[in-house]
């Protein structure tokens, strides 16, 4: 599992540009998947093809926020047999939705991130520009990469709380089941 100081290490080393809150929130969940072991094969336009290409060889973060209102980056974790997982982010008002799919996989898993929650207005410093990342990296792990790979801990569904986890303070909403991938 990442943890804020891994994740805003891969950011500080990536310095990445930002051209709005949106792409600092889809950066931080490419950052949380680098923090947590996986190898980035693609992003931007070409992930949509990528994802179903052989290639694992691993590519830099060029063209990752090149569309607009969607992010789209393919990644292999070694240590779990190189399969590849296709993360999608897309834009809708406030929110950045993520989904992400296993190859192989019947479902996508899904999470909806309140950008204002994460986001900080202040500061030209990497860190100064987040806010509760350790909570957003926290969900990003639970409710997106450990379910990926089969988490030991029930979803929240299992749990007996719904088919949507609900949390006010921090604006998000899960949904289990399938939700289609925004396309780019």
């Amino acid at each position: 599992m990442s943890n804020d100081k891994s994740v805003m290490a891969v950011i500080r080393a990536a310095r990445p540009t930002f051209r709005n809150d949106f792409d600092k929130l889809a950066f931080a969940v490419h950052a949380t998947f680098l923090a947590s072991g996986h190898v980035l094969t693609a992003t931007g336009p070409s992930a949509d093809t990528d994802f179903t290409s052989p290639s694992t060889d691993e590519v830099g973060i060029d063209h990752w926020n090149e569309l607009d209102d969607n992010y789209a980056f393919v990644y292999v974790k070694p240590e779990k047999g190189s399969k590849k997982v296709l993360v999608k982010c897309l834009v809708m008002n406030n929110k950045l939705l993520v989904d992400a799919l296993a190859d192989g996989a019947s479902e996508p898993v899904h999470l909806e991130i309140n950008v204002a929650d994460f986001v900080a207005k202040n500061g030209s410093n990497y860190s100064d520009q987040f806010q509760n990342l350790e909570k957003l990296v926290t969900d990003v792990d639970k409710e997106i990469i450990l379910q990926l790979y089969g988490s030991s801990k029930p979803a929240s569904s299992e749990r007996g709380e719904g088919s949507r986890l609900n949390n006010p303070d921090f604006g998000y909403f899960v949904h289990q089941g399938p939700q289609p991938l925004p396309t780019g």
